[in-house]
């Protein structure tokens, strides 16, 4: 009897782990330099580009955009250089609620690329809005 009621015990202990560690946690939004950072790392498992998922950094101070960092990825380098040189300075300046509601161009060649940038883009700063 005591046995099966170990077995039960870890197997509820494991659950509540593996259902844990498959949700955001603290790690999405940290604070540097006084800026806060949004990581879209574990939001955005779901979302890839061309070759692989496209997790970003997203640095907001003021309740405006700084900066946005791509992470490492296994996008096409040739291409993925375009969107960061190109794309992801398309936010700067902006507060979170009009970047919420921006319409942001592409990158011509790296549709798919920057098809993910863009929802890692929302996605982060939907969660920088529901968790601040």
């Amino acid at each position: 009897m005591k046995k099966n009621t170990l077995y039960k015990t870890f197997a509820a202990a494991c659950f509540v782990g593996l259902m844990v560690s498959a949700m955001p946690g603290d790690e999405v939004i940290t604070k540097d330099k006084g800026q806060t950072v949004v990581n879209t790392s574990s939001l955005t498992t779901d979302v890839t580009g061309y070759m692989s998922n496209t997790p970003l950094k997203i640095y907001i101070s003021g309740n405006k955009i700084q900066k946005i960092e791509a992470l490492p990825n296994k996008e096409t380098p040739k291409y993925f250089f375009k969107v960061k040189k190109q794309l992801l300075n398309k936010w700067d300046g902006m507060t979170v609620n009009k970047a919420l509601k921006a319409q942001v161009d592409g990158v011509t060649g790296a549709t798919m690329s920057s098809d993910a940038v863009k929802t890692n883009v929302m996605r982060g700063l939907e969660y920088f809005k529901k968790h601040k």
